[in-house]
């Protein structure tokens, strides 16, 4: 576990940070990212009741919690956004996300929360369409690219264009790998960490390719995951482009076995 945050970016000015191994108990581990512009601050990704206090905790040494601009949401999994009611309640941030989403996250803030705020909590979400959107944020914007069914039908995916950082969400997520907070060094020796879950969350190959389409026309320094390890240079972006674009999965691997009447008890 790491003590400290993971320094992503810092030229004095604009600054990225990762918290991972916040989680305590059987859940599923996941990163955490901060973004500071000057006294603009967000979040993205930052998880569920599990993550709150920890985050909170942690996140308030480096920002002003209450007055924080945005919270990032990339799609609606309990692990990502799970936690919008105390959000809502304690900050007086912005929660950006899909439009596909926006509708179905009130479900998660409790008639507690829109007494608490005295105004409806549809007001506290922006929906971003399909297509994508900037967000302003601070000197610059947040880039909200689109990523459907990476895994979710409505996904985003968020790029600092200052430090070159693209949150890739569950795209380049891996499991069991040690030391997640380092970077990947061995790309190949890497692969079977990410490849199970790859090939059950992420819809296709199709989307793949069209999104690293997509990737490849920015500048991209880092690719990091909410899930494992990250991916840091050109040499390691480019060969995760490559790989994630090259990949059967989804429906590309089903067949009529996966659709047959069970005959089995639970």
């Amino acid at each position: 576990m790491a003590s400290e945050p993971v320094v992503l970016f810092d030229n004095g000015h604009h600054k990225c940070l990762m918290f991972d191994s916040l989680v305590v108990g059987e859940g599923v581990q996941s990163n955490q990212f901060l973004l500071v512009d000057g006294k603009h601050e967000a979040l993205i990704d930052p998880g569920g009741d599990l993550t709150y206090t920890p985050l909170a905790v942690a996140a308030s040494r480096y920002m002003n919690i209450r007055e924080m601009d945005y919270v990032f949401a990339s799609h609606q999994d309990p692990d990502i956004i799970g936690s919008i009611d105390r959000w809502l309640v304690h900050t007086k941030a912005q929660i950006i996300t899909s439009r596909l989403w926006a509708r179905f996250l009130p479900h998660l803030a409790s008639g507690y929360v829109s007494n608490q705020l005295s105004v409806n909590v549809y007001d506290r979400i922006t929906a971003i369409p399909d297509k994508g959107a900037r967000v302003r944020f601070g000197d610059s914007y947040i880039q909200c690219l689109p990523a459907h069914f990476m895994h979710s039908v409505g996904n985003l995916q968020f790029y600092d264009p200052v430090s070159k950082i693209l949150f890739s969400g569950d795209l380049g997520a891996s499991m069991g790998g040690e030391e997640d907070h380092q970077p990947v060094d061995d790309f190949d020796a890497h692969i079977p960490h990410m490849i199970g879950f790859h090939k059950r969350y992420i819809c296709s190959r199709k989307v793949c390719e069209l999104w690293a389409n997509m990737v490849r026309e920015l500048d991209v320094e880092k690719i990091v995951p909410q899930h494992g390890k990250r991916f840091e240079g050109s040499y390691m972006v480019n060969r995760f482009l490559d790989w994630v674009a090259s990949v059967d999965c989804g429906v590309d691997l089903t067949t009529q076995d996966h659709y047959r009447v069970p005959t089995e008890y639970a």
